[in-house]
């Protein structure tokens, strides 16, 4: 149930390029939701996330690991709901998430965000 398998990573150039050029945003801070829906296929989970830290907020690659983690972390406890709505409604959507702070955030905090966003991305796809 509270799992973050490899194929729920959404990987390969083309695709994330895909994603970031063609997709839409919006912004519950610190993390900025890029999303892009995508054709439902058998084989592949209704959510695959990429997670990104710029250099330019967090220069040392410590911080960055750990809001990484915390990011992670706040996702793999609370995209059930997530899924299963995408499940019930037959989408498929890739969605990148990008940390906007410049300063390292409380695991609380990131977690009550992360759990705004996936609302909000529900809501919008409702």
């Amino acid at each position: 149930m509270f799992t973050f398998p490899k194929s729920h990573r959404l990987t390969g150039d083309i695709r994330i390029a895909r994603l970031y050029a063609q997709g839409k945003a919006f912004i519950a801070y610190p993390l900025r939701v890029i999303y892009l829906p995508e054709p439902k296929t058998d084989n592949l989970p209704p959510a695959r996330i990429v997670i990104s830290v710029p250099k330019k907020r967090l220069k040392k690659a410590t911080g960055r690991n750990l809001i990484k983690r915390r990011i992670r972390e706040a996702y793999r406890l609370n995209n059930h709901k997530f899924l299963s709505f995408l499940s019930e409604k037959d989408y498929m959507l890739n969605f990148g998430i990008n940390y906007v702070a410049n300063e390292l955030l409380p695991y609380a905090t990131i977690e009550k965000k992360m759990k705004e966003a996936l609302e909000k991305m529900m809501e919008i796809l409702e």
